[in-house]
């Protein structure tokens, strides 16, 4: 119970469970969508998913200071790649938060003469951009990884003990494939944060990539792999060691 309180007491927090329940709708709707005697469901569900997204846009007021003030801080870190990736990635964020503002903003009625579909259409640019840096950030972490790894001496060992274990497989695959593959799992596997941070942002992607037309899929994939990424977001903010630096 204490751990849910903290939980729903940091603005992430609800954030992320907004978003789970905002997703975990649109997945619910577009599993029932030709189911007849769930029409009222599907109904109560499209409003709660309504709720849900104007609810987060509500919380995200503040988070544009935020994300500038973060594109500072990483401005400060010492290897120039995550520098730049960092940095792209939370001015993208920063800018993508003041297009929701804008259209929260006009939705309320606070803001009229603006074109609705474009500055959605910029947020979501924006948002993909920031995805990409952090995707970017990402891949080169496990690229730096890798490259520590393979220079370990009991790495080597465990190289050639499995080749010793599978010789008939090691001729024909290791290597190539298998052995990335096998690096990649040594890697990673004392690295959590990492795997955790590389597959929500891949699930994230995918949500930028339908609605800009570059990878169309339908409203199921996109609301799987938004309450996918949001579990995960959850999951960071539960166990903060989980969360990737910087």
């Amino acid at each position: 119970m204490e751990t849910f309180v903290s939980f729903t007491n940091q603005s992430q927090g609800r954030d992320r469970l907004f978003r789970a329940t905002q997703y975990a709708c649109a997945l619910a709707k577009y599993l029932l969508r030709n189911e007849a005697k769930r029409k009222e469901l599907v109904t109560k569900l499209q409003y709660l998913e309504s709720n849900m997204s104007s609810g987060r846009k509500l919380l995200r007021l503040g988070n544009t200071v935020n994300s500038i003030h973060a594109a500072k801080s990483t401005l400060q870190v010492s290897d120039p790649v995550l520098r730049f990736c960092l940095t792209l990635a939370n001015l993208n964020r920063a800018l993508y938060f003041i297009c929701d503002n804008v259209m929260w903003a006009r939705s309320i009625g606070l803001i009229r003469d603006i074109d609705k579909d474009r500055w959605s259409l910029n947020a979501t640019r924006f948002y993909f951009l920031s995805l990409i840096m952090n995707l970017t950030r990402d891949v080169y972490g496990i690229s730096q990884l890798m490259m520590q790894r393979s220079r370990d001496r009991n790495y080597q060992q465990k190289v050639h003990q499995h080749l010793n274990e599978s010789p008939d497989v090691a001729c024909v695959i290791v290597p190539q494939l298998d052995a990335f593959l096998f690096l990649l799992f040594e890697s990673l596997r004392g690295h959590p944060s990492v795997v955790l941070d590389t597959l929500k942002n891949v699930c994230d992607l995918f949500i930028p990539l339908d609605t800009l037309g570059i990878f169309k899929t339908n409203a199921g994939v996109v609301g799987f792999c938004g309450l996918t990424s949001s579990l995960l977001g959850i999951l960071s903010v539960l166990r903060p060691n989980l969360k990737i630096k910087p």
